[in-house]
């Protein structure tokens, strides 16, 4: 991915001055996102510069024949504003880092894609274009729109490889619940305020429910309790699989599986699992939270959301089989660099079309017909718009059964504060929601990132461990009491320390030039 990298640089370079002067436009441009004089990237007779745009999605693939639609709406804009078609490329949330990086490494055409989780990796693989010399040609007003402080987090060594989603950042951990169940047992979920306290409602619904589950894995080994350890900052890596954290304010890089918070959680896990209280095949299950919730047979799951309680509920509803829901906060929201980049978008670095592409990108934090479009689809088809500015599936119709909807994703796509309310959503939360990222508490290391290039061969022995691990030990599927210590002595083996050692002395250096 190296020498590809720098062969597309190589050969770009000459043509560098003429393409960026091409993508035109200013900070001053339309609030639509069309640069002056984008139209004009289109070749003399008619063609248009081909782009790949590949994104996660929480909910069904569409067939291609569905997909079609969307996409030449999306073109029809495209064509006008910036010369480019676009080629959609949703990709299951289960199977997306993998598919993304095994495409980028045999050469199959993508441009545009997302971390999830990932952002560092990206970087020190090489799988991503620094767009530092071409954001403010080609994607002025997503500059402007971000400012510094949220563009920074994408930074590595002065330069700039990714645009975050602009989005409520600051996730706050919830207990998503069937609010129908809850009241017909006479639950109150007024004395959930942590984890802890969810064991005993979970308790509850076994003994009053025996056909039920009460708890739901959010996805393929990820129990939530990875959400629910405090103030942690993940230091550039992957949130479901960190490698050295800073907790509690501390700027002291730590290994977080030796700590007792995690041994809490592992031991919490287990008892969930031994007692029945969470799907038995939490650690290897291809099934989504929703799609555990669609089927009636759970009441409830763990997750991270950055919207108040009564619209994290009400949007959820219709993915969840169009239950009643409620949501409970069960801790506090916590900003650190890797929040902020989390879910960040790249152009690939084996692009042929690094300008379209960003000017695409662009589009999607500045265009609301084409994030709508990339969120909802066909208007009509897919979904209603209601007389309040809301939108609901079509009668009769859901998440599961409409020709194309990726609304799960909505927090993970461009520019969130344009998209389209889902109905029972309060339009009032988003001053909630710009709230919690000015208030929530910060990481000390807020605009750190670390760079792992030169640990790839330690990064993956590790990451390997972590796999073979983590999903057992927080779905309590392996005891904790025996695992945790051949966890530590793989992670040992694989070189962490010298991960860890490295962090501290980049974090080091970083605050000192603070």
């Amino acid at each position: 991915m190296k020498k590809a990298s720098k062969a597309i640089a190589f050969a770009m370079a000459s043509a560098m001055a003429v393409s960026m002067a091409a993508c035109g436009g200013s900070a001053s441009s339309t609030a639509s996102g069309a640069a002056s004089g984008d139209s004009a990237s289109a070749t003399g007779n008619g063609s248009y510069d081909q782009v790949t745009y590949a994104y996660a999605t929480f909910n069904n693939i569409p067939t291609e024949e569905d997909l079609d639609v969307v996409e030449e709406e999306i073109n029809k804009i495209t064509r006008e504003k910036i010369g480019a078609e676009i080629t959609l490329k949703p990709i299951s949330i289960a199977d997306y880092v993998n598919k993304v990086s095994l495409s980028l490494q045999g050469g199959e055409k993508i441009d545009v894609y997302q971390s999830l989780g990932n952002f560092g990796n990206c970087v020190s693989t090489d799988m991503c274009y620094d767009i530092s010399d071409l954001i403010d040609s080609c994607a002025p007003e997503t500059k402007a729109l971000l400012g510094d402080k949220f563009l920074d987090a994408c930074k590595v060594n002065g330069k700039l490889y990714g645009i975050p989603t602009y989005k409520p950042f600051a996730l706050t951990p919830m207990f998503i619940y069937r609010k129908d169940i809850a009241d017909e047992l006479g639950i109150d979920m007024s004395t959930v305020n942590s984890v802890e306290d969810v064991t005993p409602i979970l308790k509850q619904v076994k003994e009053a429910k025996s056909d039920m589950i009460p708890l739901a894995p959010v996805q393929n080994g990820v129990s939530g309790l990875e959400m629910t350890m405090g103030d942690i900052d993940w230091l550039s890596d992957d949130y479901y699989k960190p490698v050295g954290v800073l907790m509690d304010g501390n700027m002291t890089v730590q290994d977080l599986y030796t700590t007792d918070t995690f041994k809490s959680r592992c031991d919490l896990a287990r008892t969930w699992y031994n007692e029945g209280l969470i799907m038995k095949d939490a650690a290897t299950t291809t099934s989504t939270a929703a799609e555990c919730m669609s089927s009636g047979n759970y009441f409830g799951y763990i997750a991270a959301y950055s919207y108040p309680e009564a619209d994290t509920a009400a949007s959820l509803q219709a993915q969840c089989g169009g239950f009643e829901l409620g949501a409970k906060m069960i801790g506090d929201a916590y900003l650190g660099t890797g929040d902020i980049n989390a879910v960040s978008w790249m152009i690939a670095s084996t692009t042929d079309v690094p300008e379209a592409a960003l000017k695409f990108l662009n589009l999607t934090y500045t265009d609301k017909d084409i994030v709508n479009l990339l969120i909802y689809g066909i208007e009509g088809r897919d979904y209603i718009m209601n007389d309040d500015g809301t939108v609901s599936y079509p009668e009769g119709e859901d998440s599961t059964t409409v020709p194309y909807t990726a609304q799960l994703s909505c927090g993970t796509l461009g520019n969130f504060f344009i998209m389209y309310p889902t109905a029972g959503t309060d339009p009032a939360s988003l001053e909630w929601e710009q709230k919690q990222n000015e208030e929530a508490k910060t990481s000390p290391a807020m605009g750190f990132t670390f760079d792992s290039s030169k640990l790839n061969t330690q990064y993956t022995a590790v990451k390997n461990a972590i796999s073979q691990y983590l999903p057992g030990l927080l779905c309590g599927s392996v005891d904790p009491n025996t695992e945790l210590a051949k966890f530590d002595q793989a992670l040992q083996d694989a070189g962490y320390q010298d991960i860890l050692n490295a962090k501290q002395e980049q974090l080091d250096a970083w605050k000192a030039a603070q």
